[in-house]
């Protein structure tokens, strides 16, 4: 039978239904920028560069202000200007006459130096006229690079969020994928659900926004084949929200410690870096992916990290360029051939902008060195050994930084390298892992290697001399020294109180039934296994139910049942009967479950009587926990096997053991 009525479908299709627009990346690629995934086209990396940094520190430090030309002067030499005096066209190896000549105005300070025969380095206004004698030391700009690395943590959210790397002194690596991945999901709720038919290879749908405000960010130039008339996909949301985050960490640093740098947003940490150097001082910049073609086309290859020194001079050398721009007509088949298989293939991808590198959020130091180049030489033990004891002072004074006297890390090594004339000679010692660490014992070391060095052959004059450390490793967490197990104080009073308690307890006088070390040096160990007050006054609640004892307020619970007698009170069961157990020893009623551990527990009584002085070899009779006689406890024994064992079934297909 038909129906006269035409078919209406009961959900009418959209006329823009089939035309849903959609990113280019999917929600794959959307889990994987939470995961701060290597391999994610979502990737942010943000570089942070701070800028002409020890001109900067001794700006800060002298509280001068920030349009003030300053210089940074080692002995007759420049080596940080700051960007005020750059304007009056100072670079960075320009004489000091000059520098005064063409700014007239400017500020030379000269760096921190540890003077022979001083146990801390200084500020010296003279220093520059005595080379011979102090030796330059940077811990000043060491400290403040701390106090900005802990600024930038503490601005960004905590691990495993939070992916910082420590670069050098002056810069930071930020992977701020997982961050942003977070606030993509808030910003843009239609993205936070699962993906369609829980396929994750199915793609976004493109962002809702159609022009992004990029603040007063340096924007690199997209590619030739892209137009800022295209509307933007999830990796430019990614990058606007990334620099979002660098701008209020970098707002933070200035307002918080004064310091301005500049800042590289990109997809890995290879262009970020460059990025950073691209507008400075005290600007961002951003590097699009569709504008990364462009950028790094704009660059000498040997300018790229790792792409300078043999290498950069090998490609220069064979390719008749080192223009990127120019590398890049070059194939991978021809790359490989002149290059090898391997590095042609690195070269290929890294001047395309390929990066995988991760962001390794450890920043541990792996070694330190102290170092002074003798113009004049020196020419006696007598004058190394004042060198050696400023290195030696100058790296304690950076592992004392790093937790040494805390016991969190260590070096293991020790290293001496000694130049006269044209030969270097090194000699190595491992330092005692033992004890404590402190300057004396690094010093006698140091000596030591001295001493082989000058035993091995000639050692005058010599034109250089460098100490180190090295093979850092961790401490042991939790350890407790003995102090940690002996008791003092108020506490020791207690447990005096609780002894003779514990006497009365029995019956008679305590010289009587209990020997006078009854809470002796095992008990007294026990009893601090439990707990983490070492020398502390506080007092703890106790965990026993309707007890009074003080023994409750001293010892945990767990640890109490091995190390003192176990108190029983009337809310425990205490049948008479086959569920019951008397001790011979000291005649208590106690139930059966709690036979051996009283046993135990007379157990270390007997070895706490021995401690004291009571050193006599004693047969235990395991049943009832008193000694025995040889003769009685086997027989004891054989009775126990007659009788507990006797009376037993054989299994079938066993047969029964004969015993002597």
């Amino acid at each position: 039978m038909s129906s006269s009525q035409p078919f209406v479908p009961s959900s009418p299709i959209s006329p823009s239904a089939g035309h849903l627009r959609k990113s280019r990346f999917t929600f794959k690629n959307l889990a994987q920028l939470a995961l701060s995934s290597t391999a994610c086209p979502l990737r942010v990396i943000a570089h942070i560069d701070l800028d002409a940094f020890y001109a900067q520190c001794e700006g800060v430090r002298l509280g001068i202000a920030e349009d003030q030309p300053l210089a940074v002067q080692q002995w007759q030499g420049l080596i940080a200007i700051n960007y005020p005096a750059r304007k009056f066209g100072l670079g960075r190896f320009i004489t000091i006459t000059e520098a005064k000549k063409l700014c007239p105005d400017i500020i030379l300070q000269h760096v921190a130096t540890w003077r022979e025969g001083d146990a801390k380095w200084a500020y010296h206004e003279d220093a520059f006229a005595h080379i011979a004698t102090h030796k330059v030391s940077l811990d000043p700009y060491r400290l403040e690079s701390r106090r900005i690395l802990s600024t930038i943590k503490d601005v960004l959210p905590a691990p495993p969020i939070q992916r910082v790397e420590k670069a050098s002194v002056d810069e930071v690596f930020l992977d701020l994928s997982a961050q942003i991945h977070s606030i993509l999901l808030q910003r843009y709720p239609e993205i936070s659900g699962p993906a369609p038919y829980d396929d994750p290879t199915e793609c976004l749908p493109r962002p809702p926004t159609t022009a992004l405000d990029w603040n007063t960010d340096a924007l690199v130039d997209l590619d030739n084949d892209e137009t800022e008339d295209d509307d933007p996909d999830w990796d430019d949301i990614a990058m606007l929200v990334g620099s979002e985050i660098v701008r209020s960490v970098r707002a933070v640093i200035h307002e918080r410690l004064k310091y301005t740098c500049s800042a590289g947003i990109a997809r890995n940490k290879m262009i970020a870096k460059l990025g950073s150097a691209h507008k400075k001082p005290n600007q961002q910049t951003i590097v699009r992916n569709r504008a990364v073609q462009q950028f790094m086309g704009s660059f000498k290859f040997t300018k790229i990290r790792n792409l300078g020194g043999k290498l950069g001079e090998d490609i220069v050398a064979k390719f008749g360029t080192e223009e990127v721009k120019e590398l890049l007509d070059v194939s991978l088949p021809q790359l490989k051939s002149k290059l090898g298989e391997d590095t042609g293939s690195w070269v290929y991808e890294i001047i395309r902008g390929e990066d995988s590198s991760e962001v390794n959020s450890r920043t541990q130091i792996k070694s330190m060195l102290s170092a002074k180049s003798f113009r004049p030489t020196i020419n006696s033990f007598d004058q190394a050994v004042k060198w050696l004891r400023i290195f030696v002072a100058d790296i304690f004074s950076r592992l004392v930084e790093e937790g040494v006297l805390a016991n969190k890390r260590r070096p293991k090594t020790i290293n001496l390298h000694h130049r006269q004339g044209g030969q270097m000679r090194s000699r190595q010692a491992p330092i005692p892992s033992g004890g404590s660490l402190d300057e004396n014992i690094l010093f006698e070391i140091a000596k030591n290697l001295l001493g082989q060095v000058i035993v091995d052959g000639r050692a005058w004059p010599c034109s250089n001399l460098q100490l180190s450390v090295g093979g850092f490793e961790e401490g042991p967490t939790g350890n407790r020294g003995i102090g940690g197990f002996l008791v003092r104080g108020d506490e020791a009073k207690a447990l005096k109180r609780d002894s003779e308690d514990h006497a009365s307890d029995h019956g008679g006088s305590r010289a009587e039934k209990r020997p006078k070390n009854e809470h002796g040096a095992i008990q007294r160990f026990l009893s601090r296994q439990g707990t983490s007050h070492g020398d502390s006054d506080e007092d703890t609640t106790s965990t026993y139910p309707n007890s009074d004892d003080v023994r409750g307020s001293l010892i945990p619970p767990e640890v109490s049942r091995d190390a003192q007698q176990p108190e029983y009170h009337d809310d425990q069961a205490q049948s008479t009967g086959s569920d019951t157990y008397t001790c011979i020893d000291c005649q208590k009623v106690l139930p059966a479950i709690r036979r051996e551990e009283h046993q135990d527990w007379h157990f270390a009584k007997s070895v706490a009587a021995a401690d004291k002085g009571d050193r006599s070899h004693q047969a235990w009779s395991a049943s009832e926990g008193r000694p025995k006689d040889p003769a009685a406890t086997k027989g004891m024994e054989a009775s126990k096997i007659s009788a507990g064992h006797g009376s037993r079934k054989v299994a079938k297909g066993q047969s029964r053991l004969a015993f002597g």
